[in-house]
């Protein structure tokens, strides 16, 4: 659904306004240190006058959020507030407002997780969207438990709502609330299988807690086990989720010099055959996945700075921290189920690809 009736988003705000005082604080109030935030995004965005961000959902921009629901719920008034209330609650239990203020310690424990949760910010498009690069191909999620994994991600999210997208918006002087995802299928292969369960659970709190925030998605450096599958999954989505998928050719660089510039291309979309996106010729300065990329550097300083401030109240334990998996929807269920079975009719037929099928139950011939 493109547009949103006006009339919708007035009913909508309207039961917003009626919903528990609670919930009212965590959609409406200002975050405590929201000063220390305005200064700490000053610092990691010098180029950018960076914008006091005042409300951790909203940012200041109402309307907007209240129509990123209504468009995840096909307009529909009473689907899309229940969608935020629930979505209140579960940062409410979660402490998800305070998230960027618990680092994942120790530091090895970090690196871990960046080495093998290949994401990070490339640059930003012509129009001025983040472009949020992710190795899906090569991401092992071998190195760290789930919670970590999960934890990053929504650190990396609340991040990009709180820091990124506010700068962007007050660099161009208009409301930028989407970034681009560019996903580089380079190394996928059966044992990605192993990790259906994490990666639908990472799904799922996007879906329903962060919906709409991506404006396309490009694939990537595509091999045949993804268009095999890819075959069978399109049907099963949502047109409005279709329509912001575009399968590119190659690594995509001729597609997306045309809505970004070569500085702001992922670095495994450079140039054609580059086979990996893990490492790249030029080393960590290109390589938005590494823990030493200026991008990561600044999340990682950002989030130490917002936790030194309380740790000498309350000092961090080290380790991760547990966030509570909502369920996946019906069709998020039959989407998970037909990839799994996809990847288990091509492991039959690629019997020889033996130490790509650990620990899946393919059967012998």
């Amino acid at each position: 659904m493109g547009i949103v009736n006006q009339e919708a988003v007035k009913q909508f705000q309207l039961l917003m306004g009626e919903v528990d005082e609670a919930l009212k604080k965590s959609f409406e109030e200002c975050t405590e240190g929201s000063n220390r935030d305005y200064l700490l995004s000053c610092l990691f965005f010098p180029t950018a006058q960076a914008w006091n961000p005042i409300q951790n959902i909203h940012q200041g921009y109402l309307r907007e959020t209240l129509t990123r629901f209504l468009k995840a719920r096909d307009g529909n008034v009473q689907k899309a507030h229940k969608m935020l209330v629930d979505c209140l609650n579960w940062r409410i239990q979660n402490d998800i407002d305070n998230i960027l203020k618990k680092p994942i310690l120790p530091p090895n424990l970090y690196r871990a997780v960046r080495d093998s949760q290949l994401t990070g910010l490339s640059g930003y498009t012509k129009e001025g969207l983040p472009v949020i690069a992710v190795g899906v191909g090569q991401s092992t999620y071998d190195q760290a438990s789930v919670h970590s994994y999960v934890q990053s991600h929504i650190q990396l999210n609340e991040y990009r709502d709180r820091v990124v997208l506010p700068a962007a918006t007050k660099k161009h002087g208009r409301y930028i609330g989407t970034c681009v995802k560019v996903l580089d299928m380079t190394g996928l292969k059966l044992s990605a299988l192993n990790q259906i369960k994490l990666l639908t659970a990472v799904s799922t709190i996007d879906d329903l807690n962060y919906p709409e925030k991506t404006d396309t998605y490009y694939i990537v450096n595509v091999p045949y086990i993804f268009s095999a599958c890819w075959k069978v999954v399109k049907p099963l989505l949502q047109e409005r989720t279709r329509k912001k998928i575009q399968v590119l050719q190659g690594c995509g660089r001729d597609d997306l010099l045309k809505i970004m510039d070569y500085a702001s291309l992922p670095h495994f979309c450079r140039r054609e055959g580059s086979g990996s996106s893990h490492h790249s010729e030029n080393g960590t300065t290109e390589n938005c996945f590494c823990l030493d990329h200026v991008f990561h550097q600044q999340v990682y300083n950002y989030i130490n700075q917002q936790a030194a401030a309380v740790e000498s109240v309350r000092p961090w334990k080290q380790g991760s921290f547990h966030v509570a998996f909502p369920d996946p929807d019906p069709e998020g269920k039959k989407i998970a189920k037909t990839i799994e079975s996809e990847f288990q009719k091509f492991g039959d037929r690629k019997n020889g690809i033996s130490n790509s099928l650990q620990n899946l139950k393919v059967s012998e011939d």
